[in-house]
């Protein structure tokens, strides 16, 4: 029971994020008065809290199931073989883990520019909404 509710806090986490991280992309007037630098800023961070929650999901969810995950690309690759994520989308998961690994390090102006076109990149959004959806329909 308490590894399912380990589950459940997880996911609501995930859920947050992700909802914060949809209205960034989906709503791009809310920045009509933000700096350039600000808007990726704020579109980076919340993209890195979306993808640490949901991996950290994933791999509460794959616990569940009896497979350990400890690292993020371990944790989509079981989210792959258990059919969480599309095969169009594996390598797109593949590149999330390179990205939210760069973030760490941006240093300069056009890095950060270059992690902000992925991020807002549809492919990356309804790769994460696809998980996003299979999840909530369980829960």
């Amino acid at each position: 029971m308490a590894r399912d509710e380990k589950f459940k806090r997880t996911y609501e986490r995930f859920k947050k994020a992700f909802n914060k991280y949809r209205e960034v992309i989906k709503t791009p007037h809310l920045f009509n008065f933000l700096s350039e630098e600000l808007i990726i800023e704020i579109t980076t961070k919340r993209f890195e809290y979306t993808f640490e929650s949901l991996w950290k999901t994933l791999k509460e969810k794959m616990r569940l199931e009896g497979v350990e995950c400890p690292t993020p690309l371990q944790s989509f690759k079981e989210a792959f073989k258990a059919g969480l994520i599309d095969s169009e989308d594996e390598a797109v998961f593949i590149d999330m883990v390179e990205k939210r690994n760069q973030i760490v390090h941006i240093y300069d102006f056009e890095a950060a520019k270059s992690i902000y076109g992925f991020v807002k990149d549809e492919k990356v959004f309804s790769a994460i909404e696809k998980i996003f959806n299979r999840i909530s329909e369980d829960n």
